[in-house]
Formats: structure tokens, C-alpha cells, sequence
């Protein structure tokens, strides 16, 4: 969990952010706080905090969004994946 100040939090998932290549999902879940945090923290206070950093994140939130459909794919492919090899583990039973 982030304690402290807004300002410090903000600056703390924007690296985050950037050294992980992370989602805001993903940093959400790291940092123990919800998404609509994280995306205003460094959409709204990180711009007017660090305008390099936040670039960054734009960048990274940028590639993010190119590739979620690539996600999303790998995440449904997994999904029925562990179906079948679950249905097939009762089969044998």
C-alpha cells in the first residue's frame, strides 16, 4: 500500500510505471490501490509535477493500449486452455 503524500505517491507509480513497462492495472494491483488512482495520479497530478516523467508514462501507456488487444488474446487463450486441461484432469477421474 502507498502511504503518504499525493505528490510522492504519484511520482512512486509513474516509475513504477516506466521501469516495468507496467499497466496501470498491473500497478494498481502492485501498489494496492484502485485503477481510478493510479490513472489520475499520472494523467492529472503528474503532469503538473514532472513533465519529462510524465512523457515517459505517456509513452508507456501509449505502447500499453497498442498491445492490450495482444493481451487479451493471451489471456482468453489461457482462460480455455485451463478449461480443457481441467475437464480432461475429471475425465481420467
Amino acid at each position: 500500500m502507498v502511504k503518504g503524500l499525493p505528490e510522492e505517491r504519484t511520482i512512486r507509480l509513474a516509475q513504477y510505471m516506466v521501469e516495468e513497462r507496467a499497466t496501470v492495472r498491473q500497478t494498481a494491483a502492485r501498489f494496492g490501490i484502485s485503477k481510478s488512482t493510479v490513472h489520475k495520479d499520472i494523467t492529472t497530478r503528474l503532469k503538473k509535477q514532472n513533465a519529462v516523467l510524465y512523457e515517459r508514462v505517456q509513452e508507456v501507456l501509449r505502447t500499453n493500449k497498442q498491445e492490450r488487444h495482444i493481451r487479451g488474446g493471451m489471456a482468453t487463450r489461457e482462460k480455455y486452455r485451463a478449461k480443457a486441461a481441467e475437464s480432461q484432469s475429471a475425465s481420467r477421474q
